[in-house]
């Protein structure tokens, strides 16, 4: 079983992400639901840009409908790899630290692309202090899951160093 210091630290990490996934989800949800509901009454005879995004934001520019879709797509991935994660991390066998790695990975990119928009939508313009704290947990959250999937990682070449390899006798 592996313990020690990448695996207390990867708990740590997994607990982390998983607070801060849950509050992008929340966030984004909230953006995509206000966005729905405001689009009927702030386009009053405008018509709204319907070829690049169906949904109308009246809030931000035209990179906050990918941005909150996508912020939303990666926190419910968060969500659930950090989840699954503080299970693998808790067997500690090097089976199961490789897949909460692995599942680490895929989460990270997908908060990359969100972040990636996030600096997109990043405008001088006013903005709801909601989209900004979004834009904020979205960058600080790639740089979390980046040290996540490391320390995952590091987690899962300690088990596998630490499990005797059976042969034959």
């Amino acid at each position: 079983m592996a313990t020690g210091g990448p695996s207390s630290m990867a708990s740590a990490l997994l607990f982390l992400n998983l607070i801060m996934y849950v509050v992008v989800a929340i966030i984004a949800g909230w953006a995509i639901n206000y966005s729905i509901d405001e689009s009927r009454n702030s386009l009053g005879g405008v018509s709204p840009p319907v070829r690049l995004f169906p949904i109308y934001f009246p809030i931000g520019n035209l990179a906050t409908g990918f941005f909150v879709i996508f912020a939303l797509i990666a926190g419910v991935v968060g969500v659930s790899t950090s989840l699954t994660g503080l299970h693998d991390v808790s067997q500690g066998s090097p089976s199961s630290m490789m897949s909460a790695a692995a599942s680490a990975i895929v989460s990270w990119t997908l908060t990359l692309l969100a972040m990636g928009l996030a600096c997109k939508e990043i405008s001088t313009s006013l903005r709801p202090p909601s989209l900004r704290a979004l834009e904020a947990f979205t960058i600080i959250l790639a740089g979390t899951q980046l040290l996540c999937a490391g320390s995952l990682h590091a987690g899962a070449h300690a088990a596998i160093l630490a499990t005797p390899i059976g042969g034959r006798v």
